[in-house]
Formats: C-alpha cells, structure tokens, sequence
C-alpha cells in the first residue's frame, strides 16, 4: 500500500486519540455526576439528570455555530483552544459545591465540548485518504464507541475505591494529557486556512448537502437514546444491574470486530451495503432488549445492538462528509452532529414520558420497531433530486 493511502499515520492516532479522551471524560461523568448530586451535594434525581440535559442542551445550541467558527479560525487552532478551555474548566469540578454554579460549569464546558468534537471530526476527514474515508472515519467513530465502554466502566469502579475530590482531580489531569496530544496534530495546510467570514446565515450554521444524511441520523440517534437514557435503570428492574455495565463491553467488543470490514466494504461496493443491514441488526437488538429476562440476553443484546448501531453512525457521518464540498468538513460535521445530538435529547424526553406508564419492554419494542422506518429515509436521502434528473434529462 502507498505511504498516501495509509490510514495510520501519527496524526490520525493523535487526533483519535483526543477524541478517546473527551469521550471517555463525556460518559465517565454521564455516569458519576448523578450520583456525586446525590451523595455530595444532597441533590435530587432530577438535578442529576439536568446536569447531564444541560451540558448536551449547550453543546446542541454551539453546535450550529462550530463549524463555522472551525473554518474561521482554523482547524489547528481551535483544537488546541477548545481543548485547552475543556481541559482547564475541568479542574473546576473540585472547588464547586454548589448545584447552581456546578451547571454554569456544565454548560460552558458543554460550549467547548461541542467545539472540540466538530474540529476533532473534520480533521479527522483531512487526513484520510478521500478513497479510504469510509473505513477511516470508522476507525475514528470507534474511539467514542469505546469510550461508550471504558467510561461508565471506569466511573463506576473508581468511585467505591477513591473520593470524589480524588476522581475529579484525576479527569482533571486526564484532560490535560489530551491537551499535550492535540498539540502533536499536524492538520494539511490547505485545510486549515481559516479564511471563513461568519455571517450568520444557514449556511454558515448548516452543510446543506448533509441535510438528509444528518436527518436519517437523527432519527437513529432517538431510537438509540433508549439505551443511553434507561438501560441502567432497566437493568436495576430485571435485576440486572451487577451486569449492565457489561452490556457497553459487549457493544464495544462486537463494534470493534465489525469495523474493518464494514469500513472496506463502504468503500469499495457502497454505503448501501452496510447501511441496510446494519439498521435491521439495530432493530433486532433493541427488540431483543424488550425481551430480556437474564444476563446472558443482556449481554447479547448489548452485542447485537453494538454491530448494527456501531456500524450505522460512521458510515453515516462519512456520508455527510461526501456529500459536502471538502473545504466544508467541518461545516458537514457540525451539522450531523447537531441532528444527532438532538435526537439524543428529544428521544430520552419523548420515550421518558411513556416509560413509566408503558413499561421498559415496550419502549424498546416500540424503538424497534420504529427505527426501521430508517430503512425508508435513508433511501430517501440517496436519490438524486427528481427536478435536477429531469434538467439533465432536457439538457441531454
């Protein structure tokens, strides 16, 4: 293979590697901050929770403007900037005491948050090889796979053996080792101009070529937010909450042995190929979850789910990439992650008013069921625009 088509080079290790340390950060404290509220602070569920809305609630509003401010003033820059800002604010988490000041912290970081992981996506996209890029951004969409692993993991195993003061003082310095990688980041000159002038139009908030792709994403992204949202506490109903956290290990196990090959095949025969299947692989492991009774179900499940949505949302990020003109990466990025994100948020507010009254299996029986409708949008989000066929049709 020619040196210009490797994928593993120096800079893409560096920059999945930063991109694994603000996602193992993300999840560990998605895990722990509810339940420091309750031990430490004398807060409630609720408040747990809204430190979790509202750090996405803020990354969810910048995220329309990050792309922009990524080609403004430059890919390099910012990452190293958002970085830094993430990694200081971190630091925070030890002197805070009190609920109120602790979601001001939430929310700024959630700003740099939303910065860091738009930049970190479009460099990403720089630096593959624009043949390999569907197998590329695979390997890189498995660093936040595996952080979906390793952080409620590690959150929840260090908590019974160290203080919070210790754990926070811990991420702290965690962050400020990302920070010294994303200075190794060398980003290809001709991207990183930051040239781009801000003025506040759709343009400049959203990639119209990653519209569709972003929208079959969405949809994806709220069907998920069932896992995200209730897997703990459905696994504490079943009984099963000495193994649930074993369920992202599985995920990420069954992610990580798919990847390769579903990255060569988007490639070299098409997104189709994978796309389909694995949107009928997600829907059967969500299923499985409505049905399950014991550990070993459990597990499956968490493995069933991690080949189908583990595949599904790489691929798809790649799409919204092609689609786009290349000096717009970060453009693309921001915009399939602000359809994404808000699929997260308004999936775990929908589905959460029904849980109650419904019941665990039949919200996952239900996401199932629904997320195949995705089969249908992303068809749609393939064809060529009838009215432009028919220009060219008259042309010809």
């Amino acid at each position: 293979m020619k040196k210009a088509d490797a994928i593993w080079t120096k800079d893409f290790i560096m920059v999945l590697l930063v991109n694994l340390f603000v996602f193992v950060f993300f999840y560990t404290f998605l895990t722990v901050l509810p339940i420091y509220t309750l031990q430490e602070l004398g807060g409630t569920e609720s408040q747990g929770g809204l430190l979790i809305s509202l750090f996405l609630l803020s990354a969810i509003i910048t995220r329309p403007f990050s792309g922009a401010i990524v080609e403004r003033f430059g890919k390099k820059r910012m990452a190293i900037v958002s970085m830094a800002l993430f990694a200081l604010s971190s630091f925070l988490y030890m002197p805070i005491h009190n609920f109120y000041l602790l979601l001001g912290l939430r929310f700024f970081q959630g700003i740099w948050f939303s910065i860091l992981t738009t930049v970190t996506g479009a460099i990403a996209a720089d630096i593959i090889p624009a043949k390999r890029r569907g197998e590329g951004l695979g390997y890189f969409a498995m660093s936040m796979n595996l952080a979906m692993a390793i952080g409620p993991f590690l959150g929840l195993n260090l908590m019974k053996v160290v203080s919070f003061s210790v754990f926070f003082t811990a991420f702290a310095l965690f962050m400020v080792a990302g920070l010294l990688v994303s200075f190794l980041i060398k980003v290809p000159q001709n991207q990183d101009s930051g040239t781009t002038v801000f003025r506040f139009s759709f343009s400049d908030m959203f990639e119209k070529g990653a519209l569709k792709i972003a929208t079959v994403g969405l949809f994806i992204s709220f069907c998920y937010s069932t896992v995200t949202a209730y897997l703990s506490v459905f696994a504490k109903s079943v009984d099963l909450s000495n193994i649930s956290g074993y369920f992202f290990v599985c995920f990420a196990v069954t992610m990580m042995i798919a990847r390769p090959f579903t990255g060569k095949l988007f490639d070299k025969v098409g997104p189709g190929i994978v796309i389909y299947p694995s949107i009928l692989i997600f829907s059967v492991g969500l299923c499985m979850l409505s049905f399950t009774h014991s550990g070993l179900m459990l597990l499956l499940s968490g493995a069933v789910i991690g080949l189908g949505y583990g595949s599904i949302v790489p691929c798809m990020q790649t799409l919204a990439i092609q689609k786009s003109p290349s000096h717009r990466s970060g453009f693309a990025t921001a915009t399939f992650f602000t359809f994404f994100d808000s699929g997260i948020a308004v999936g775990s507010y929908v589905f959460g008013l029904f849980v109650a009254s419904a019941g665990f299996s039949a919200i996952y029986l239900s996401a199932g069921l629904f997320v195949l409708i995705a089969l249908l949008l992303y068809a749609w989000s393939q064809k060529k625009p009838a009215e432009a066929e028919g220009k060219v049709s008259i042309a010809e």
